[in-house]
C-alpha cells in the first residue's frame, strides 16, 4: 500500500473533525444561520432624534467663596475666647477678647479730659461774647478739645484691636489658642471659611474658548459623594491665555446647601457647552475606512453601506450630521459579519419585526 493511500483518508479525518469541532463552537444563532446559508444574525436599532448635551470635561479645586486666616494684629495674652472649632458665625461676632484693661483706662481717661476741655471751651465762648476773653484763647481751647478728641479715637481703634471680630459670616476651622496664651501679630488664630457657595477653578483648551460665556452650566462630581451631582454656573472667564498650556481659567460657582463640598476637593467638572436636538446612534455602529464612516442600513432583510457625517462624540454615543434620516434601521452588532448587500436576521427582540 502506497505513503499517498494511507494518508488521505487520514488526512479527510482530521479536516471533517476540525470543522465539526468549529461547528460545535458556533453560537446557536449563527448554526441556524449556518444551516440556512444565506441570513447573518445581527442586531439592529433604530436612528432617533434625542437632546445630546455637547460638554467639555475638565478637572478643577474647589475654594471657599470667601476665606480669611484669623490672627491677631498686636501681641497680648487672650482673656476670653468665644468660640470653638467648626462653629457657624455671624459677621462682626466676637471670637477673642484679648487683655485691655490699660487700653480702657486710657479710654475712660480721655473722656474725663474732653468733657472738662469742653466745659472750659464753652466758658471762654462766653467770656468772649463779653469780651473778656480774647479770641486767641477762645481758639486755643478748641484745639485743645480736637487734640483730645483725636486722642480718643487713637485709643479707642488700639482698644477695637484688642477684639478680634469675624469678618464675615461663615465656619470657623481648628482652634489654636486657649485662655491666658500670648499671641503675637501675624499667629493663626484660627480660619474662616464661607462655604455656602463654593468657586471651582478649572482650565479649559484655548479651541473651545469661543463656546464659553458666563452663566452656563457646569455639574461638578467628587469621589466623596459617589453617583452624585453638584450644580452651578460659569461666573467668570479669566481675561488671558496661558501662554503654556494654550488654556484658559474658567471660575464656577456652586451652591453648597447644604454645605458638603469643602475647599482644597478636586471636583471632576462637566461643562454643558450646548445643547442639540440632534440625530444619535450608538458609536460601535460606526465602521470607520480609512477617514471615512460607514454605517449599514437595514432595508428589509438586506443591508446597504452608507457613508454618514458624524459630529459630537460622547462615551457610547455619536452625532450624525448627514446621511440617515429618523427612523432608519442600523446594525449594530455584527457589522464584522456583513457587507454590502449581505442578507442579515435581527436578532434584537425590539426590533423583531426584521427577523
Amino acid at each position: 500500500m502506497s505513503m499517498k493511500s494511507i494518508l488521505s483518508p487520514l488526512l479527510l479525518g482530521v479536516v471533517a473533525l476540525g470543522g465539526f469541532l468549529v461547528y460545535v463552537s458556533l453560537p446557536e444563532e449563527e448554526k441556524t444561520s449556518a444551516s440556512n446559508g444565506f441570513a447573518t444574525p445581527v442586531r439592529a436599532e433604530s436612528v432617533v432624534l434625542q437632546t445630546f448635551p455637547v460638554t467639555i470635561e475638565a478637572l478643577g479645586t474647589a475654594n471657599a467663596n470667601e476665606s480669611v486666616t484669623i490672627t491677631a494684629q498686636q501681641t497680648d495674652r487672650v482673656r476670653e475666647v468665644k468660640f470653638d472649632d467648626g462653629d457657624h458665625v455671624k459677621v462682626n461676632q466676637l471670637l477673642v477678647q484679648l487683655s485691655n484693661e490699660e487700653e480702657l483706662a486710657r479710654v475712660v481717661e480721655l473722656e474725663a479730659n474732653i468733657d472738662e476741655a469742653q466745659r472750659q471751651f464753652e466758658r471762654v465762648v462766653n467770656l468772649a461774647k463779653t469780651r473778656a476773653a480774647s479770641q486767641q484763647i477762645l481758639d486755643e481751647q478748641q484745639a485743645r478739645v480736637k487734640a483730645l478728641t483725636a486722642q480718643l479715637d487713637v485709643a479707642k481703634a488700639q482698644l477695637s484691636e484688642l477684639e478680634i471680630r469675624a469678618p464675615f459670616s461663615g465656619v470657623l476651622g481648628i482652634r489654636n489658642v486657649s485662655v491666658g496664651s500670648l499671641v503675637q501679630p501675624g499667629e493663626i488664630i484660627t480660619t474662616l471659611d464661607d462655604i455656602s457657595v463654593i468657586k471651582v477653578d478649572f482650565s479649559v483648551a484655548e479651541g473651545q474658548l469661543a463656546s464659553l460665556s458666563p452663566g452656563q452650566r457646569v455639574f461638578a462630581r467628587s469621589v466623596a459623594y459617589p453617583g452624585e451631582t453638584f450644580e452651578g454656573e460659569i461666573s467668570t472667564i479669566d481675561s488671558r491665555i496661558d501662554p503654556v498650556s494654550r488654556s484658559v481659567l474658567v471660575r464656577g460657582l456652586i451652591k453648597n446647601n447644604p454645605t458638603r463640598l469643602r475647599p482644597g476637593m478636586l471636583l471632576q467638572i462637566t461643562l454643558e457647552k450646548q445643547v442639540l436636538e440632534t440625530l444619535v446612534i450608538p458609536e460601535k455602529a460606526l465602521v470607520p475606512i480609512q477617514d471615512k464612516q460607514f454605517v449599514f442600513v437595514i432595508d428589509g432583510d438586506v443591508v446597504h453601506q452608507r457613508e454618514v457625517i458624524i459630529g459630537e462624540r460622547k462615551p457610547g454615543i455619536v452625532q450624525i450630521v448627514d446621511g440617515l434620516s429618523e427612523g432608519e434601521r442600523i446594525v449594530t452588532e455584527g457589522t464584522l459579519r456583513v457587507q454590502q448587500n449581505s442578507k442579515v436576521r435581527v436578532l434584537d427582540p425590539l426590533n423583531a419585526e426584521g427577523e
